[in-house]
């Protein structure tokens, strides 16, 4: 979701508006020159002092602003819509696309080349960009748009220093475990074993304690593509829900994951075993402690969602469980 909350008065107090889509006049939403703050989620928008997104205009990416520029004068909001992820921009030495050219892909300081102050008009291939008066994003800034070529800068001829592309909101990730297409293997290892022998006519007391602690855990991680476009520290979670319940996977039903983080958690209890108290006449028992290890492994399918595209990719959840222990009793006579 695009949104806009907007503020009445500064630090987000007073009246406020919410908005998903652009707004042409804020005097229809009875809300004209008064913002003061503003809240942006998603992908950035931009205002405008004048309606029909005419005037001075500025722009603000996802995160919250406590201060605006153009206090109490915004009169038209507009939401950027276009593909922010792989950003192109051509700039043009004199007007009407003539002259040297310069093809920019990233965020770049005019000044440390040979086209500062020299741009006139631009054609934007891919993505949104600012364009600045002065290095470092400073003074007037003109937003620049795919689709929207600008052949004349008018007064803002050969003022252009510092160039940027706008980038998308955070992205939103939707995660499915493919519970169909699993990979399930079981197997039981002992874990320990304990003899009692008794060679006598009489029934005998077990020699060791009658309950015995072992430690069990469960594990689950998650494994990103190689191939993965999420960025470091972005985080969504996995529901492991259909699990929850089952003997051997006993995590609640929700994985936190973000990328560039470790994304493995464990659980650690004891389990206590109870042993028999008594052997027969002229018997050997034998206790052994087996544990139930499971290894799960499953596709994730992620959908990731920035701005107003959306992509599909595929991790893998893995759970290991090893907290079923039992005890397995096997008596032999002598």
């Amino acid at each position: 979701m695009n949104k806009i909350i907007v503020y009445e008065n500064a630090n987000f107090q007073g009246l406020s508006r919410e908005f998903t889509s652009s707004v042409l006049n804020l005097v229809k939403e009875d809300f004209n020159d008064c913002i003061s703050s503003l809240k942006v989620i998603g992908n950035p928008w931009v205002v405008y002092s004048d309606r029909d997104f005419r005037g001075s205009q500025f722009v603000y990416e996802e995160g919250e602003y406590p201060r605006v520029e153009f206090n109490d004068q915004i009169s038209s909001l507009e939401v950027v819509t276009e593909d922010l992820m792989y950003p192109q921009i051509t700039l043009y030495e004199h007007d009407n696309y003539r002259g040297r050219t310069l093809v920019l892909t990233t965020e770049t300081n005019l000044l440390y080349g040979s086209f500062h102050d020299l741009a006139s008009s631009h054609k934007v291939q891919r993505g949104a960009w600012v364009l600045y008066e002065h290095i470092n994003r400073a003074g007037a800034q003109m937003v620049a748009r795919a689709s929207r070529d600008v052949p004349n800068y008018g007064w803002f001829n050969d003022r252009v220093s510092h160039v940027r592309p706008l980038k998308p909101g955070k992205p939103i990730i939707k995660s499915e475990i493919l519970w169909d297409k699993k990979e399930e293997h079981v197997k039981s290892v002992t874990i320990d074993s304990i003899c009692g022998l008794n060679k006598g006519e009489h029934e005998q007391s077990f020699s060791t304690e009658l309950f015995k602690e072992y430690t069990a855990s469960v594990t689950d991680s998650f494994s990103f593509s190689n191939a993965t476009q999420i960025t470091w520290g972005t985080s969504f979670s996995v529901d492991v829900g259909v699990m929850k319940g089952e003997q051997n996977f006993s995590f609640s039903n929700t994985f936190t994951v973000e990328k560039g983080s470790s994304n493995t958690r464990t659980e650690r209890k004891s389990i206590q075993i109870t042993l028999p108290t008594k052997i027969a006449p002229h018997t050997k028992l034998t206790v052994n402690v087996l544990r139930k290890e499971v290894d799960v492994k499953v596709p994730v399918k992620l959908t990731i969602q920035t701005g107003s595209n959306s992509s599909v990719e595929f991790g893998e959840y893995r759970c290991q469980s090893g907290n079923s222990i039992t005890a397995e009793f096997k008596e032999e006579k002598i």
